[in-house]
């Protein structure tokens, strides 16, 4: 009797685009690609074992759900374990850098994530990283795949606000010999932690997974259009960074023009770009995930912009600790001089990420909204919260009507008039 497949998630618009299914396949019938801004996946219906009893893909796919504070008991409790509802199971939290001016300049925040996996890969504790960088075929694909060298670890530093495909990191782990640290967002890891209780051979070689703090990701169509509105042809790019040079920083966009034959720089400031424009750009699915700060990681990296911090103008991280032996991994890194670090109270942390309010109230709120309106939504075993507030529900329609236009490029000259409307709530 088939069962439910990687296309349910598809059909009902459930799909994070993480492409962890396509690694979980047993009979590679799932192949990633790019449709309308972002990854999806297609399946061979010829190789695809679903009429067999194969349903793998729907198993482990995040979109569909995951169950945060069941896994997150299983992995991170003890002891020294504490519980916050918007922090998730954590040991502690601290500020940081790498002590490295260059890549703490260069990166989107601190730069911790890469000093501490180049740290990490120096002293042998790894044999390499699952990271994303920009594609050598096109400035506008990002890529992910296994980082050996200290050069790979820094050619993917800073955050891409792009859509990120871990398709092939399950089969590249498994094919090498060694232990790994995986970085990515909070899906991504919900998928690979539902994955590994199916495959032990791929679990006992991930070292730790790093997972990013996220507010939603953003489909390709956000550099198309902020590219396009500085008149920036993409096929003389010859560099891009959506976050360079110091805290915030900004796009940083490097290239030859295809028909002047000069080469330019631009720059945009990271606020000024992106969050006018965040909602219409993000994915359907993003508004239904109540994880902000990748519970299910290991360690949790991301931006503190609360005083003082954000009086720094190079770079500054703040990150949690979950796993039993990380946060000694952090204090025998400082020790060593390879990044500072500071104890961080949790309600600074807290204090830091208005995004949170969105992951955990505002999600609720349009997973409810969905609910009554028939449709497919992911499930938790966490309590959501049941408050019908209207300010919410009202944010569920303008969210909706601006991911519309953001979708339809025929509609993007009214972007500037709807993202003057454009609150964070």
């Amino acid at each position: 009797m088939m069962g439910k497949s990687i296309l349910y998630t598809v059909s009902n618009g459930l799909c994070t685009g993480c492409g962890i299914c396509q690694g979980a396949c047993p009979n590679t019938s799932i192949t990633m690609y790019v449709k309308s801004g972002r990854f999806l996946p297609v399946v061979d219906q010829k190789s695809c074992k679903n009429d067999k009893g194969c349903h793998r893909c729907y198993d482990i796919c995040p979109g569909v759900g995951v169950k945060l504070n069941c896994i997150a008991k299983e992995e991170f409790s003890g002891a020294d374990t504490f519980y916050n509802g918007k922090i998730g199971y954590y040991r502690k939290c601290f500020t940081g850098y790498s002590n490295s001016y260059n890549v703490r300049y260069h990166s989107a925040s601190g730069g911790m994530v890469t000093q501490l996996l180049v740290w990490m890969l120096e002293k042998k504790l790894i044999d390499g990283a699952a990271v994303t960088a920009f594609s050598s075929k096109s400035e506008l694909l990002v890529h992910s795949f296994i980082a050996t060298t200290k050069e790979e670890i820094l050619f993917a530093k800073s955050s891409k606000y792009a859509p990120v495909t871990l398709n092939n990191i399950i089969h590249d782990i498994k094919a090498r010999e060694g232990k790994f640290v995986i970085v990515g967002l909070p899906c991504h890891i919900h998928g690979l932690r539902k994955y590994e209780k199916i495959d032990k051979k791929f679990k006992d070689k991930v070292f730790a997974y790093f997972g990013l703090y996220c507010s939603g990701s953003k489909s390709f169509y956000l550099t198309e259009y902020v590219l396009d509105k500085y008149n920036i042809d993409m096929k003389g790019l010859s560099y891009l960074s959506y976050r360079d040079e110091g805290c915030l920083g900004g796009m940083v966009a490097k290239g030859v023009d295809p028909q002047s034959k000069q080469s330019y720089r631009f720059y945009e400031d990271y606020q000024k770009y992106s969050h006018p424009l965040r909602s219409f750009f993000v994915p359907r699915r993003c508004l239904f995930c109540i994880d902000h700060f990748a519970e299910l990681a290991d360690i949790s990296f991301g931006d503190i912009h609360v005083m003082p911090y954000s009086l720094d103008k190079v770079g500054i991280n703040s990150l949690v600790t979950r796993k039993s032996g990380m946060t000694e991994l952090l204090y025998e890194a400082a020790g060593e001089r390879a990044i500072s670090l500071s104890d961080l109270n949790e309600d600074v942390l807290l204090s830091s990420q208005i995004a949170v309010k969105q992951k955990k109230q505002r999600a609720s709120t349009f997973i409810k909204i969905d609910r009554i309106l028939g449709r497919k939504v992911p499930k938790y075993d966490v309590k959501l919260d049941d408050s019908f507030v209207c300010r919410s529900v009202f944010s569920y329609g303008f969210n909706m009507l601006q991911q519309f236009v953001g979708n339809h490029k025929s509609l993007w000259s009214i972007i500037s008039v709807l993202k003057k409307k454009t609150t964070i709530d």
